[in-house]
């Protein structure tokens, strides 16, 4: 017999999020994920001014504001034809890491780790630990974190001048020079946000996390003397078996992120079997089962439009559904490093798949490559140089935004026509990873990921449900925007 029925809201997520499950034989025969909200930045922005954007779109979310300003100024910058200088570049990296960084821990400590330590775990043996040190409201993890992303996030005051909604991300750099003295301010920063993260979070180095390359190692780490909340999350992993809870689509996409002088830190691809470059070009959105007035064909973000249509027969989410080469795909750390061939996500991905413990352990993993990069990124300003150019879009002008989020792909397209807004289409990483069907019927990557797990018709949101919405940390703020 199949049973539907809704499940949601969902507590500590961004946003409102409802998913209806058809159960059979005690398994999710089939998920639909609803983005029940609709907000309507990207009709908001119509006819206004080109720079109006970077005051507004910060404001689709408060967790990723700094990640919404910087697509937007790239996609502004390209309309302009300009390049920030070095400081500039350099400073946008430090300000996205910040926040990016800032995110992962947050959804470690305060989204992610809170459900081990509910009652349906009782009795496992490390159920106590759990209790102890994440219960929401009263474990002692976060009155641990909460001070240090404090301290941590005080870099923002200095690169940005605040947040959230900062405007001294521009298109041609920043607006917020700095000075040797708060250089080295934000040097002593990051040695005490990276004394937490070695003393509390892993209890090991960031160089030897960094250097672990297979899950072989990773479990050999974890079982060498010493504390940090990570051994504890993959000592529930093992028990649980969350390395094979949560797989959907194996195709993994990065926009790539966090420009050098050669390159990027983390490199522009696709993950499909094998590493194939990204062609921004294919993206497309179907809109076959959303809530919008459809389309013949899915669109390029560059030439598509969002025209609600509350009642429309088959639709299910105001959340479009993009698609690479007509291709669902999932995005996040755990795609960043997938395309930038760390070892350890290789290893996870292909000894396991995509999983709740990969995409965990993905997100820390980042913690320890960003930090020293973060760095050596301060120690390359040079005060006294530029920070910011001038230039503003032509009144007939195109340009695109593409940056890395802490949880995944997050696009800008914008055209100008008249010296004003003409469009401006928004693809969030949620969106990518919550889409619902596309006119092929293919299911979205959460869509993927729920399908097969346990359920039953009358218990309350089952835990592993959780386990694996919370693993793709979802912004559903962003994802309709």
């Amino acid at each position: 017999m199949n049973t539907r029925r809704v499940v949601g809201p969902f507590n500590r997520v961004e946003g409102d999020l409802e998913i209806t499950l058809d159960i059979e034989a005690g398994r999710i025969a089939a998920a639909y994920v609803n983005s029940p909200l609709y907000r309507g930045f990207e009709q908001i922005l119509q006819g206004k001014m080109p720079a109006d954007a970077l005051t507004l779109v910060p404001r689709i979310c408060g967790i990723c504001s700094v990640a919404q300003s910087a697509a937007s100024a790239l996609a502004l910058a390209d309309a302009a034809g300009i390049v920030a200088p070095p400081n500039g570049r350099l400073a946008a990296n430090l300000t996205l890491a910040t926040e990016n960084l800032a995110d992962h821990l947050t959804h470690f400590y305060l989204f992610f780790m809170p459900d081990f330590a509910r009652g349906d775990y009782a009795g496992k043996a490390w159920h106590a630990a759990t209790v102890e040190r994440f219960r929401a409201t009263v474990g002692t993890a976060p009155n641990e974190m909460l001070p240090a992303r404090a301290r941590f996030m005080q870099m923002m005051g200095l690169l940005a001048g605040k947040w959230p909604h900062t405007l001294a991300v521009q298109p041609g750099g920043s607006t917020r020079p700095l000075q040797s003295t708060e250089i080295f301010r934000l040097h002593r920063i990051l040695r005490d946000f990276r004394n937490f993260l070695e003393n509390v979070t892993f209890g090991s180095t960031l160089v030897e996390v960094a250097g672990l390359s297979s899950r072989n190692e990773l479990s050999a780490w974890q079982q060498r003397s010493g504390g940090g909340d990570l051994r504890l999350f993959l000592r529930i992993a093992d028990d649980l078996d969350l390395w094979h809870l949560g797989r959907g689509t194996e195709l993994f996409m990065s926009y790539g992120c966090y420009p050098e002088t050669a390159g990027r830190l983390f490199p522009a691809g696709l993950w499909d079997g094998q590493l194939l470059p990204f062609d921004s070009g294919a993206i497309s959105e179907d809109i076959s089962h959303a809530w919008y007035i459809a389309a013949a064909l899915p669109q390029h973000p560059a030439s598509g439009g969002t025209l609600p249509m509350a009642e429309k027969p088959g639709a299910y989410s105001w959340c479009k559904a993009p698609r690479l080469a007509g291709q669902v795909v999932e995005t996040g750390a755990l795609a960043r490093q997938m395309v930038a061939a760390h070892p350890l996500a290789r290893d996870m991905v292909q000894v396991v798949g995509g999983s709740v413990a990969a995409r965990v352990v993905a997100r820390l993993l980042e913690l320890a490559l960003v930090i020293p990069a973060m760095e050596r990124w301060l120690s390359e300003i040079t005060p006294g140089e530029p920070w910011c150019i001038p230039g503003n879009p032509a009144d007939e002008s195109t340009g695109a935004g593409l940056v890395e989020a802490a949880r995944g792909s997050l696009g800008h397209w914008l055209s100008v026509r008249r010296g004003r807004i003409h469009s401006y289409q928004i693809i969030a990483p949620t969106t990518w990873n919550f889409s619902p069907r596309d006119a092929q019927g293919q299911a979205g990557a959460l869509e993927q990921a729920l399908a097969g797990l346990p359920a039953t018709a009358d218990e309350a949101i089952p835990a592993v449900v959780h386990h694996v919405v919370r693993s793709f940390d979802p912004c559903m703020v962003c994802t309709v925007h």
